[in-house]
């Protein structure tokens, strides 16, 4: 799956799962009850783990986002973790990096604040938010704009980030499934998990239907997000 498509795929399972984390009854004390703000900031965090997976890819979107110094450090990533779509496309990997980022986010701000920063630049330039073929124009843009989100979201509540960036990466792991080379989901079992449901990277059924179909089903339950926030205003108000 191209760097699109998995940005669009974790915006979509975000604004899919938020609801149930919600939901009393099925979580008791766990239950986690988002802002709008939180919402919004969750959905950007999401799309942008949802790019974490290849950063053991030395020429993919994450590679490109900061110029020489993501494409240097993909690199050897790349070369520790066995190569392209190996380690780095596990459950594993999915739960240490939540982990990770949770422990920042809760232990260390300014930490926090460097991961979300690369983190929201990654998810920029996966959603094609750059200058075509032109550097270092487009990592100075994505690094303007990841400043900017960061500003934005400093003083939020990001105590559910570490759900956010996991399963922003098992998103990832799942469209990189649906393609004939799999991926090792169980790493450090060998054993590759294969639905070749889209044939080929960046071919038409990417394109032309897996495309469409997660930016319609984000407008969908964004507008649902949106109109369930005014209904609960309006009775809370009444």
């Amino acid at each position: 799956m191209m760097g699109k498509t998995h940005a669009l795929s974790g915006a979509l399972a975000w604004l899919a799962v938020v609801p149930a984390l919600g939901q009393d009854q099925w979580l008791g004390e766990h239950a986690i009850h988002l802002s709008p703000e939180q919402l919004a900031a969750g959905t950007v965090v999401c799309a942008g783990a949802a790019l974490l997976p290849d950063v053991d890819h030395h020429n993919g979107r994450i590679a490109n986002t900061f110029g020489p110094i993501t494409q240097k450090f993909c690199k050897y990533v790349g070369k520790i973790s066995g190569g392209h779509r190996h380690a780095t496309h596990s459950i594993l990997f999915a739960v240490l990096v939540g982990f990770a980022m949770d422990w920042l986010a809760t232990n260390f701000v300014y930490g926090w604040w460097a991961a979300l920063f690369v983190t929201v630049g990654f998810g920029l330039r996966g959603i094609g938010l750059d200058f075509e073929g032109k550097e270092p124009q487009s990592a100075l843009a994505d690094c303007a704009l990841a400043a900017f989100a960061v500003w934005l979201m400093h003083d939020l509540d990001m105590s559910f980030v570490g759900f956010a960036v996991t399963l922003g990466c098992l998103a990832h792991v799942v469209g990189d499934c649906l393609t004939p080379r799999g991926c090792p989901v169980l790493w450090p079992i060998p054993w590759r998990i294969d639905i070749p449901l889209v044939p080929r990277t960046d071919g038409k059924v990417e394109r032309w239907v897996v495309a469409p179909l997660l930016i319609l089903g984000i407008a969908v339950l964004a507008i649902r997000s949106v109109l369930g926030e005014i209904t609960t205003r309006w009775l809370t108000k009444s």
